[in-house]
């Protein structure tokens, strides 16, 4: 046949369509293994369908639970709907007689009615507004593409029931069984030697010697020439970004740029270093990266509560006391990151309203005023005691204080606007 009509037709690709790679997802979704699970298997269920290292998923569940709370919801999900392995059905089709499971209906249907409540802590808010949305979108996403691109490889076989005789139906790719009938043994016939067989005393054949163990040597020999691993460059790349990230947020921050607080740095960071992990795991590298998102996860988990609002970055560190004696010396901002700040405003000369905010990050911070100063405050501690003009509050997440003091001669004093920020540590503010 000449070259001209040796024509191949163009490999068609099954999964050409968002409908058929779902319908594809379902019928060959993952399996959750009896070896290397963690609890139910889900993580590496998928790792192992798709190639990836189920830590990498791991990590991805736990941000989207703590971010929103969607990947318990996906992982309640796989432990519902993907079969266990050896398994004909995955729990919640045994519950409703699509086939037989290890799992116990009594067990599915716990599982069923948890997820609903979940689903509707994760959609309605939860503590970390809009995250559930996010989450969902983000792994529907990853979920999506790794079926488009893999889904092709690893596929699970079919688990076929077995009849009551023993006898399994189906196809020899996926079973040990056959549908081709097997051909019964020939009955004996004629001899024409006329020879008895039993009488044939021949020698057995001689078994082949066993081969020698390998020695020492061999085995040195063979690790020295392993190849070594591979060491991706994602991981390194991933994390100069994020240090470079990080380090513009940062620097930003005390140049005045409010929006750069350290939860938003934080979040910044942590989001380079999602992409880096996604890419790693289509990679098969960048594990390294795991052990910098953990830590950063857990901070901007704390970060996010409410609790922590007035820790910043800005300003110095260690003690700062200030004595200012005229409007001109008093700074409109006092800023310190960590350490006592001490403030005392007593030795200003009586002048028009003065307005002044002292904020500290973490550490102790004391505002004296004058006896005889009409004070309108505020005065708030993320975390610590507050004792503001006989004003108190002690805690974690404690309101703010506000209200107005004239001392002891009523109105007719210095008038002073104060704001009093807190991070961590102890706020009091008296008359001296």
């Amino acid at each position: 046949m000449s070259g001209a009509n040796d024509v191949r037709p163009p490999r068609t690709n099954p999964l050409n369509g968002f409908e058929e790679t779902v319908k594809d997802f379902w019928a060959s979704r993952p399996r959750r293994p009896h070896s290397g699970r963690k609890v139910a298997g889900v993580a590496a269920g998928l790792g192992d369908r798709y190639g990836i290292d189920p830590v990498v998923i791991r990590v991805a569940l736990a941000a989207a639970t703590v971010f929103g709370g969607f990947g318990l919801v996906l992982y309640l999900l796989g432990w519902l709907f993907f079969p266990s392995e050896g398994d004909e059905v995955s729990g919640f089709e045994a519950l409703i007689g699509r086939g037989q499971s290890s799992m116990t209906k009594a067990f599915a249907a716990v599982l069923t009615v948890a997820v609903i409540p979940v689903v509707g802590w994760t959609f309605g808010g939860g503590w970390f507004d809009g995250g559930g949305l996010i989450g969902f979108a983000l792994l529907a996403t990853c979920l999506y593409l790794l079926h488009r691109t893999r889904g092709q490889d690893n596929r699970p076989a079919p688990v076929v029931a077995f009849a009551a005789d023993g006898t399994a139906s189906g196809t020899g790719a996926f079973t040990m069984n056959s549908d081709t009938p097997t051909p019964a043994a020939a009955a004996p016939g004629w001899d024409p030697l006329a020879a008895d067989p039993a009488g044939w005393d021949l020698p057995d054949p001689a078994a082949p010697p066993p081969p020698p163990p390998p020695s020492p040597a061999d085995d040195y020999n063979n690790y020295q020439h392993r190849p070594p691993r591979r060491r991706s460059k994602i991981g390194a790349a991933t994390f100069g970004v994020a240090v470079i990230v990080a380090g513009i947020g940062v620097a930003l921050a005390l140049n005045g740029f409010d929006w750069f607080s350290l939860r938003h740095i934080i979040g910044m960071t942590l989001a380079v270093l999602g992409v880096g992990l996604v890419a790693g795991a289509f990679a098969r590298g960048a594990r390294g990266l795991i052990g910098l998102a953990i830590p950063l996860s857990v901070a901007g988990m704390v970060l996010t509560t409410s609790t922590f609002d007035n820790l910043d970055v800005r300003g110095g560190v260690g003690d700062l006391s200030a004595t200012p004696h005229t409007v001109a010396e008093l700074q409109p901002v006092y800023r310190h990151t960590a350490g006592n700040m001490k403030i005392d405003l007593t030795q200003l000369a009586a002048s028009e309203p003065i307005t002044t905010t002292v904020s500290n990050g973490a550490g102790n911070t004391e505002v004296i005023v004058p006896r005889t100063a009409d004070v309108t405050f505020t005065c708030e501690n993320s975390a610590g005691e507050v004792d503001c003009l006989n004003r108190t509050s002690n805690g974690v997440g404690q309101p703010a204080i506000t209200g107005t003091d004239n001392g002891d001669d009523n109105v007719g004093g210095q008038k002073i606007t104060l704001h009093v920020t807190n991070g961590v540590g102890q706020v009091e503010v008296r008359r001296g």
